[in-house]
Formats: C-alpha cells, structure tokens, sequence
C-alpha cells in the first residue's frame, strides 16, 4: 500500500510539472513588454508593425502573437526600424528578450 501511495504521488507530481510547463508556453520565453523608446505602429488588418528603437542603446526585442507563433528575437540599434509581419494570430506586444 506505500507503494502505491508513492507512486501515486509522483504521478501526481510529474502531472503538476507537466502542467506547469506547458501553461507557460511561448509567450514565457518573451521578457517584459519593451519600453516606449521603442516606438510602434501597428495596421493589424494587415498583420505588419513597425519598431523604431529611439533607446539611445542597442534593444533585444522580439513580436509576441496572440494566437500565433511570437517572432525570434532581434538585436537592434538606435535609430534603426524594424518591419514585422506575421501570418496567423494577432499582434500582442513588443517585448524584451
């Protein structure tokens, strides 16, 4: 009977751990959402944004989709704008990676 009151807690464990990590899903492996310097314009009828980094220092950003597979991460430098298109979901924000 232990044994199986153990065995039954490790699956229950294993269960837990198992949830935990796929609730996180894409949208935990982005940061916070990036700071304002990081200008955006968003035509979501269209699935395209724009970031300009107006940071006065290099940012690592990337788009996180709604619904949708988030865009890898990309360096960029101050003043350089970024052009952002995406096929399914919808735009959710801009985030630090």
């Amino acid at each position: 009977m232990r044994l199986k009151n153990t065995l039954s807690a490790i699956a229950a464990a294993t269960m837990i751990a198992a949830f935990t990590m796929t609730a996180a899903g894409p949208a935990a492996a982005a940061g916070d959402t990036a700071p304002a310097c990081v200008a955006r314009e968003v035509v979501k009828q269209d699935k395209t944004a724009w970031t300009t980094n107006n940071c006065g220092r290099n940012m690592h950003i990337k788009l996180v989709i709604d619904h949708g597979p988030d865009q890898r991460c990309w360096t960029t430098f101050p003043g350089e704008t970024l052009k952002w298109t995406w096929k399914m979901g919808s735009y959710g924000r801009i985030a630090v990676c």
